[in-house]
């Protein structure tokens, strides 16, 4: 079954355990990260019931959902628009190199063509080169910039 057997819509409330699963799976496959499966399930919730939190597009097959993608949004001062994140990528391995993502990705990138937005960004972590293939292959290019992070949690101040 190929990607034209793939339905993408938003997620209903009704779809947060699997999706909260498929976040869990993400995070372990993609870096080795075992996350609170809790806090995620919660995560998820909030996001769902609250649209300025982010949106999750699924796709669905054979009355299963075998993919997702959230989108949140960064406000640019610079262009007037927003920037459309792409996070929590994750499609079922079984579905994997069927044109899943591809069909997420396409429907998001209409979406915030008719949103306006300025651009699709997503991170990567620089391990995962299956991951990095799948977006060169849709057309995205590594950017210019370098992400830096500080966790609250750190109790050292510079």
């Amino acid at each position: 079954m190929e990607a034209t057997d793939v339905t993408v819509r938003e997620a209903r409330p009704q779809d947060a355990p699997v999706i909260a699963t498929f976040v869990v799976a993400m995070a372990r496959d993609s870096e080795g990260v075992a996350l609170d499966e809790e806090t995620v399930r919660a995560g998820v919730r909030a996001a769902i019931a609250d649209r300025a939190k982010g949106v999750y597009y699924v796709a669905e097959a054979e009355g299963a959902l075998v993919g997702q993608s959230l989108v949140t949004t960064e406000w640019s001062d610079w262009n007037c628009c927003e920037y459309w994140w792409l996070q929590s990528v994750y499609v079922v391995p079984a579905w994997r190199r069927r044109g899943v993502f591809a069909a997420i990705y396409r429907h998001i990138l209409s979406r915030a063509r008719d949103a306006g937005s300025a651009a699709l960004r997503l991170y990567v972590h620089r391990e995962n080169t299956a991951a990095r293939l799948a977006y060169q292959r849709l057309g995205m290019h590594e950017s210019e910039y370098v992400v830096y992070e500080r966790p609250l949690s750190d109790e050292e101040a510079p």
